[in-house]
């Protein structure tokens, strides 16, 4: 016994593929106006530097504060 037959999971795969498709646009567009206000990449906790000539950047407080934002989204939806 199939909890999703043959149509309705390419279905139902179909709309998360739009949600995502959707989602990753949306952000897009709206992290570099958001990186005006919340500084993404350089808040404490952010690491970067230089070697070699190149720009290493490990942003986990950015990490944590967009995980953070976008689980109480996902909470009150």
């Amino acid at each position: 016994m199939r909890l999703f037959p043959g149509k309705a999971r390419q279905t139902i795969m179909m709309k998360w593929i739009l949600t995502l498709v959707i989602a990753i646009f949306l952000l897009g567009i709206l992290t570099p106006h958001l990186a005006r206000f919340i500084r993404f990449g350089r808040l404490p906790g952010d690491l970067t530097w230089r070697w070699r000539g190149r720009s290493y950047a490990f942003p986990f407080a950015s990490i944590l504060l967009l995980s953070l934002l976008l689980w109480l989204l996902g909470r009150l939806l």
